[in-house]
């Protein structure tokens, strides 16, 4: 989950949520803590029309998820639905992960996965409530199926909460045929978190 731990217990431990509850996608990883300037960064892309932060803030997030991106084929970022994304105009996971495309090299697919319901905004709903918000959002098109069976993604968000977003996305992933999925976003909720403890990934 690439959750910060306030101990270094060495290399390859795994996180007491993804034992109680085995995500769908391989690994995430995010860049930073969603606190202070993070969360204010992912405000302004997000609500603020500062897509300008997108390819800074993409330069964290490579750095932080070097290594899936080694291990991915693809770049799909989770989609909006239509009808939020003409009120917004844009989409901030597609933002960032069109400005990593662009610095990487990888293939950039948005089209290849799309909202197909449209569900409530995740904020203030409870870990189970967003997992059935999302439940069933998320289809991979016929047509783009081929593109997806066999590879290896790297799916983008902005921000990594519940993890109910990112398994829903996964699971259309897998089902369409991909290999894997991987999950890179710019931050991650870690509740109780507090900025000044010391924490290692």
């Amino acid at each position: 989950m690439g959750t910060p731990f306030g101990l270094d217990f060495g290399a390859g431990l795994v996180s007491a949520q993804a034992l109680a509850d085995p995500p769908q996608f391989a690994r995430a990883r995010s860049a930073t803590i969603h606190i202070d300037i993070a969360r204010q960064l992912v405000t302004r892309l997000k609500y603020g029309d500062r897509t300008d932060l997108a390819p800074w803030m993409a330069n964290w997030m490579i750095r932080a998820g070097n290594q899936l991106i080694a291990n991915s084929d693809i770049i799909i970022p989770v989609p909006l639905h239509r009808g939020r994304y003409f009120i917004r105009r844009y989409n901030q996971s597609a933002e960032l992960g069109r400005a990593i495309a662009s610095k990487t090299g990888m293939p950039f697919l948005p089209d290849n996965l799309v909202r197909s319901k449209a569900t409530e905004q995740q904020v203030g709903l409870t870990r189970n409530q967003r997992t059935e918000n999302v439940r069933g959002a998320f289809k991979v098109p016929v047509h783009s199926q081929i593109s997806i069976s066999g590879r290896r993604i790297l799916l983008i968000d902005d921000v990594l909460t519940t993890g109910a977003t990112a398994n829903a996305a996964s699971k259309a992933l897998l089902k369409a045929g991909a290999e894997q999925v991987n999950m890179l976003t710019f931050s991650q909720v870690v509740p109780g978190f507090v900025a000044s403890t010391r924490s290692n990934s």
